[in-house]
């Protein structure tokens, strides 16, 4: 592989996802793609991002599980703390891309979340994304690495969480590349952000107004869109 190619946080973008790919000149052949979740809610697509990212899946990229993607899995699952909480971040614009009738609804019940065959199929998928992804140089994951526990025994929730504790207290030997928190929240700018404690935040906040960043590595170069 001759890069690899990570991004994060597309929730819903569809349009913007593969315009960066385009951008980035991906080439699945010669490319390794990172992609550290959050790809569905409060977009306008999640459905159409969700097929995507399958179909980058079965070309070779990586894909791993972000806190809205476990989010929609749990609800699914008819747990009524994640379907609360999901409905308060995003869900309506997911159930609305799959044309699902709860949609219609302002806030979610188990009973009302049914399964079509292509959630059936999403689901599946989602649920079965590992955490995180990791190199002899690096570490990719959706929220961050807790700065004192040995990642294989983190909490897989942790993982997709974790904000502050992490920024301000990793101090590992491998670069952490992460997204969740955007990064204006981090350096009040919509750039990729390159923390001096060897950790890289990838969220430009695409769907609030701001970018949807690919970093490639080992150059740190970024594309954005």
């Amino acid at each position: 592989m001759k890069r690899m190619l990570a991004i994060s946080d597309v929730h819903g973008e569809l349009e913007k996802l593969e315009l960066l790919l385009k951008n980035a000149e991906y080439n699945p052949e010669v490319d390794q793609l990172i992609l550290l979740g959050d790809y569905v809610d409060r977009g306008p697509d999640s459905k159409g991002v969700v097929e995507k990212v399958k179909e980058l899946h079965k070309q070779g990229a990586i894909v791993l599980m972000g806190n809205h993607d476990h989010m929609m899995v749990k609800s699914f699952e008819q747990e009524p703390v994640f379907i609360e909480r999901w409905f308060r971040n995003g869900a309506l614009q997911t159930l609305a891309s799959y044309g699902h009738s709860a949609a219609k609804t302002e806030t979610g019940a188990p009973e009302s979340l049914e399964k079509t065959e292509k959630i059936v199929d999403h689901v599946a998928f989602l649920a079965e994304l590992p955490c995180y992804y990791e190199t002899d140089d690096y570490v990719f994951v959706h929220g961050g690495v807790h700065p004192t526990t040995m990642l294989a025994e983190t909490d897989p929730y942790l993982l997709m969480w974790i904000r502050e504790e992490f920024h301000k207290g990793y101090c590992g030997e491998k670069t952490v590349v992460f997204g969740h928190t955007p990064t204006e929240n981090l350096h009040g700018k919509h750039d990729v952000y390159f923390g001096k404690n060897k950790i890289i935040g990838i969220d430009g906040g695409a769907v609030f107004g701001g970018r949807l960043n690919c970093l490639e590595l080992p150059s740190q170069k970024v594309y954005s869109v």
